[in-house]
């Protein structure tokens, strides 16, 4: 309370008291909290959406599922655009987000494992749900099991008969990238005369066709390719097309994430299907039932949710 009175220049507080509360200020870095003030004042539930992501599909599901959410329990998003081509949040932009009197924050992939934001927000002392990331610190995670989902695919190729197989990674700064990769090279490794090619890619669509390229022009190109995501997939589908492979006839080609751009193309896309708008949603409840102070037992860290494989027309048997 005397805190209280000193920020907003009230009476009733003698002058070596406000002196000592104003050092205290100065030494802490101290801020007002407006969402905090937001909870006295107003029973508006406030929240936070920071997004940025190279394809456009996926952040269409991301924000579908956050906005149903949303409605359905009467909160209010403020979205803000974060990083893009390589340049940082500005703060200043970051900052007016905080003093908009959020009460919490939910990170799209990439930005759940973005060092720079995530320290701001835990700075602000914000509550966080971080969609696609693991093990970021006093965030709740809200993911699926990227090595088993890839590995299931890996094995749906090689089932089909492949043994020439190509790769194509997403963001390396990404921990989704490397689990999928590994989960790619743990089926690999359960099979006997299976050969690989590793194309690195952001999960951008120009990305994939680049990495497709890549991977075609080799002396014994791949039979089949599995991309990181959908949009790289597509994109390998298209260099295919340019060069008069039939798909799958000459070429099998997989993705992931079985957003819009699975099924928007010819053929549509064998992929594994992670459920982008549930998880956006489990994000948001996760994050208010925190806020409020009713989080269950054992709901912090990963909360992992199922996963599926697609079977479309872009896999065939060798």
């Amino acid at each position: 309370m005397t805190v209280s009175r000193v920020i907003n220049g009230r009476t009733g507080v003698g002058p070596d008291t406000r002196k000592a509360v104003a050092a205290a200020i100065e030494i802490l870095g101290y801020t007002p909290n407006v969402a905090a003030r937001s909870l006295v004042t107003s029973t508006e539930l406030r929240i936070g959406v920071i997004y940025s992501n190279p394809s456009a599909a996926f952040m269409s599901d991301f924000l579908t599922g956050v906005y149903e959410e949303a409605s359905a329990r009467g909160a209010h998003l403020i979205l803000l655009k974060g990083e893009q081509g390589g340049r940082a949040l500005e703060p200043a932009a970051l900052g007016s987000l905080i003093a908009s009197g959020v009460l919490g924050v939910i990170l799209a992939p990439p930005l759940g494992e973005s060092p720079g934001l995530l320290e701001a927000l835990r700075k602000a002392r914000l509550p966080m749900a971080a969609v696609g990331a693991y093990d970021v610190e006093g965030a709740i995670c809200v993911r699926i099991d990227d090595r088993r989902a890839a590995y299931e695919m890996t094995r749906e190729l090689i089932d089909l008969g492949h043994r020439r197989l190509g790769f194509i990674l997403g963001n390396p700064d990404q921990a989704a990238s490397a689990e999928r990769l590994a989960g790619f090279h743990a089926a690999v490794r359960e099979t006997d005369g299976v050969t690989t090619a590793i194309a690195q890619g952001d999960f951008s669509f120009t990305s994939g066709l680049a990495a497709a390229e890549q991977l075609l022009d080799a002396a014994q190109p791949p039979t089949a390719i599995f991309a990181s995501n959908d949009d790289m997939a597509a994109a390998v589908v298209s260099v295919a097309h340019r060069r008069h492979l039939d798909v799958p006839g000459e070429l099998t080609v997989a993705g992931f994430d079985d957003t819009s751009a699975a099924v928007t193309l010819w053929p549509p896309l064998t992929t594994v299907r992670q459920p982008v708008r549930k998880l956006a949603a489990e994000a948001l409840g996760l994050l208010t039932a925190r806020i409020a102070g009713v989080e269950p037992p054992g709901a912090g860290g990963d909360r992992v949710l199922d996963h599926e494989i697609v079977t479309r027309l872009s896999a065939s048997r060798l």
